[in-house]
């Protein structure tokens, strides 16, 4: 799959139900492209939460015919045929989860730092996430990774992620200076209209590549 549009981050929730929910609504218009990915990030879940949760978003996914990864746990991605999976610096072994992965796309955040892009890609990542392009309220503590990064991430020839404090208004600069993709959680799952949100956001994307082309 082709990682290039909006990429949603499911919220945080001890409410399977609510969580569900508005990643339905987030994907409503996801047919009409704009749209690279639905991960599901849940920190608040167990084991057995995460196991119903994320069966449930990968079949919602795949009936959208949208990408979904799931963060930070090579065993559950495996378990509900999740099409790839995504693992910060403290995850876990890229290499090892690429072998274990077989063709599954494999994501790999990289913060501010090319040198980990590189080496990211080396043990067999598909596509790497710069951030926080923005102060972020979900982490906000994080490291700034400036927007000129992805003109120099370029040459690595794989889709960019920007991540970190994503909204509606900041886009543009983001996928203005190279980003394939933007991370979104709040600015997405928090507004009045998910759907109409994320159908702004996918609408960013097809009007970029129109004026591009």
């Amino acid at each position: 799959m082709r990682l290039r549009g909006l990429y949603a981050i499911t919220p945080d929730s001890a409410d399977s139900a609510w969580l569900i929910e508005r990643a339905a609504r987030a994907l409503e218009h996801a047919g009409a492209g704009g749209w690279a990915a639905l991960q599901y990030r849940n920190k608040l879940a167990g084991p057995a939460q995460r196991r119903r949760e994320a069966s449930a978003l990968a079949e919602l996914a795949r009936s959208r015919g949208v990408a979904f990864i799931v963060d930070d746990d090579l065993a559950l991605a495996i378990e509900v045929g999740a099409d790839g999976l995504h693992l910060g610096r403290d995850d876990g072994a890229l290499g090892a989860a690429r072998r274990a992965l077989g063709a599954r796309m494999l994501g790999a955040s990289c913060y501010d730092r090319l040198d980990l892009a590189r080496a990211a890609l080396a043990a067999g990542a598909d596509y790497v996430a710069f951030g926080s392009v923005f102060p972020s309220p979900t982490k906000p503590n994080a490291v700034h990774a400036p927007l000129a990064l992805f003109a120099a991430a370029r040459a690595l020839g794989v889709p960019l992620v920007a991540i970190g404090g994503i909204t509606l208004d900041r886009a543009p600069q983001a996928i203005a200076a190279g980003a394939d993709c933007v991370a979104v959680i709040s600015d997405l799952f928090d507004a009045p209209d998910i759907g109409a949100r994320a159908r702004d956001y996918a609408q960013l994307f097809r009007q970029h590549d129109v004026a591009s082309a």
